[in-house]
């Protein structure tokens, strides 16, 4: 897996200061997409057992309230379990809550086994693609009238999306 950027302080992602990961690649293509050059799955550096450390120790931090994945698409980052192995070991080290910002909606992201398995380790999820007939900047922490922002944990515990915003 590579990744376009690791943001150790993020106040823009979620709420409170958060450590961020920019994954990269992504087939969505979504017109207005704010992220186009990290579609390319070879786009950026390569996310390793190095980084991965580096990426933990800064979530250790006491001021850090949680991580945020975004990209290129997390849900796509499924040919090796690179992220999935981070998302663990998050959870397993730093309990800290974890979002996520997919293109994919919830009801596709758990009809598929792999998809279902990242987003088991995730708190919040931000689904469906950005479109620019439904932009709007005055939502919280997404930019269109139909992505959602979901609680994982209760949504899958109910079998029914809950949305907490």
């Amino acid at each position: 897996m590579n990744y376009a950027q690791i943001r150790k302080f993020d106040v823009t992602n979620g709420p409170g200061v958060r450590t961020t990961l920019f994954v990269s690649g992504c087939t969505h293509k979504c017109d207005g997409c704010f992220n186009d050059e990290q579609q390319n799955f070879n786009y950026g550096n390569e996310f390793n057992k190095e980084t991965e450390d580096e990426f933990i120790k800064y979530t250790l931090n006491p001021q850090i309230k949680g991580v945020n994945i975004l990209g290129g698409e997390p849900m796509q980052q499924t040919k090796d379990n690179t992220l999935l192995n981070l998302l663990k070991r998050i959870k397993k080290e730093t309990a800290k809550p974890i979002w996520l910002w997919s293109g994919y909606t919830y009801e596709q992201i758990i009809s598929d086994p792999k998809k279902l398995e990242l987003l088991n380790q995730v708190d919040v999820l931000i689904d469906g693609k950005f479109q620019i007939a439904n932009r709007n900047i005055s939502l919280k922490y997404r930019g269109s009238s139909n992505q959602r922002v979901i609680d994982v944990k209760k949504s899958l515990k109910e079998n029914k999306v809950i949305t907490i915003i």
